[in-house]
Formats: structure tokens, C-alpha cells, sequence
């Protein structure tokens, strides 16, 4: 973890666009709390097949007009190359600067992964399109992606993406710090050199998070699981336990030079301020 230690810290906070206008209210709510922690940038995420295309920008939008750095992601599974031209054309006419690019998921039901494959197939087109217009951060997973065969094909993926062009990388969360160093070691032993940010998911609601980490492929290490199962619908037990093991892990990663963290907020600020003020931030 060599190259990690020494660069600037970078602390984010990933939001999803509100579908009401509860939703909107809400963070709005939330993103005034959490910018009071002065991250490095917000990140919007980006619907299946493009589906809240207009909610990231608008969200990305209103961040940047609240004087905060925002990021919006773009994934390319189920778009067309014209259709990509146009939401990065958006971006770059909004004087957006950074991206997060993504392969996405499928829409539910759907068979066709239009014209893009691979998430370095994306940051490919987008550097062809606008050069060096945009600092880009991609995915990676300590834990592999759940659709790679073998670890080694799965970091092959990820250094692709760094070869076409990618600045920085954000991991999928997990729990177990060691799988993290471990793959940081292995990307820099294929000469992967660019920041690896630690994906960090607080821990509010246990059968939420078994089912994101069902299918994203992140492990909940079996003590924990346990644990979480054994405090039933104990929410306060829940929190109390999920904020410990949450801290825990971002001291740990920061202490052995972690280039920053990454929050998960699910739209939420109680969890992450928490944990924030804990680490002492």
C-alpha cells in the first residue's frame, strides 16, 4: 500500500436522486448536514439503463449551486453510443468536471446490454469525446466483482479501466479491511498506480443491507451476520453495534493509509456524521 501513503485525503459522500418530493426535501436535509464535514465532492448515482438520467443531473446541479463539488455517475450497460454523447455533452455544457463512470446494471427484464460492455469501454468513449476534460473515478472490488470468474480476470478488468484513462477508483464496501490492503497490494503489483478509495456502507438496517450485499457480491463476515440476526428487530442494538464495527474499520483503514473514504449514505446523515465524528474528522 505504498503509493496509497502520502497523497491528500478525500472524503466523499454518494447520494441517489429522490424519486418524490419528500425524497427531495429530505436530502436536501441531508446534504446540508453532511457538507457542514466540508467533503472533497458529493456523487449522484445513476439509475439502471439511465433510468433517473434527468434526477442525477438536476441533483448534481442543485449541489453545485449550493457551492459544493459534485459528481455525477454515468453507467454504460443498455445505452447507445449517441445516447452517452448526449449526457456527457450535458455534463461538459454544465461545466461538470468530474465523472464517475460505471458498466450499471441491466433494467429488470431486460436481455440487451446495447452498445458498451465493459465500464473501460466507457471511460475509453468519454476520454475520445472530451480528452482530458474530466477527472474520472471508476469501481473496483476488494472482494471481486460477483460476475468475474477469477480474481485475476476481475483485476485484469479493473486495470483496464485505468488504462483507458481513468484518474482514481472507489471500491464496492466491505467489512473486512484485509481484503482491501490485499487488493490494493495486487493492483499495485500490476503497476496500477492511482488512489484507491475505500467504499465505506453504515450499517442502519440489517435486512437491507443482506440484500444489497446478496447481490453486489460484499461480504458480511459470519460473526457479524450473527450478531446483526441476533438482535432481531432491536434497531437501537442494530446501530449501536453496526456504528462500533463501521468506525472500527475506518480507523483501521485510515491508519494504514487509506487515500480517504467514501460514503454510502443512502440518502441518510445521522450514520456517516456519527462515524465522522467518532474518527474524530
Amino acid at each position: 500500500m505504498e503509493s496509497q501513503l502520502g497523497r491528500e485525503r478525500l472524503f466523499s459522500f454518494e447520494f441517489f436522486p429522490p424519486k418524490t418530493p419528500e425524497g427531495v426535501e429530505k436530502l436536501r436535509a441531508t446534504r446540508k448536514q453532511l457538507a457542514q464535514l466540508n467533503p472533497a465532492f458529493f456523487s449522484v448515482t445513476y439509475g439502471a439503463g439511465g433510468s433517473t438520467r434527468e434526477g442525477t443531473l438536476s441533483t448534481v446541479l442543485e449541489i453545485r449551486r449550493d457551492g459544493h463539488a459534485a459528481a455525477p455517475h454515468l453507467s454504460c450497460i443498455a445505452s447507445t453510443r449517441e445516447n452517452l454523447r448526449e449526457v456527457i455533452a450535458q455534463y461538459k455544457e454544465n461545466a461538470i468536471r468530474h465523472i464517475v463512470a460505471l458498466r450499471g446494471d441491466l433494467p429488470s427484464g431486460m436481455a440487451m446490454s446495447g452498445e458498451f460492455r465493459y465500464a473501460s469501454e466507457l471511460v475509453r468513449f468519454i476520454r475520445e469525446e472530451t480528452g482530458d476534460w474530466f477527472h474520472i473515478e471508476v469501481a473496483c472490488y476488494p472482494e471481486y466483482h460477483p460476475q468475474a470468474r477469477k480474481p485475476g480476470q476481475d483485476l485484469a478488468a479493473f486495470k483496464a479501466k485505468i488504462d483507458a484513462g481513468a484518474n482514481a477508483a472507489i471500491t464496492q464496501y466491505f467489512y473486512n479491511a484485509d481484503s482491501y490492503f490485499h487488493f490494493v497490494d495486487e493492483a499495485e503489483a500490476l503497476g496500477i498506480n492511482v488512489p484507491i478509495v475505500p467504499g465505506i456502507m453504515p450499517i442502519n438496517n440489517f435486512s437491507q443491507l443482506a440484500r444489497f450485499s446478496d447481490a453486489c457480491g460484499a461480504e458480511i463476515p459470519r460473526w457479524m451476520r450473527l450478531k446483526l440476526e441476533g438482535f432481531g428487530d432491536d434497531s437501537a442494538s442494530i446501530k449501536a453495534f453496526g456504528l462500533d464495527v463501521v468506525t472500527d474499520l475506518c480507523d483501521r483503514l485510515l491508519e494504514a493509509g487509506a487515500p480517504g473514504l467514501h460514503f454510502y449514505t443512502l440518502n441518510q446523515a445521522g450514520p456517516t456524521s456519527t462515524i465522522w465524528q467518532r474518527l474524530g474528522l
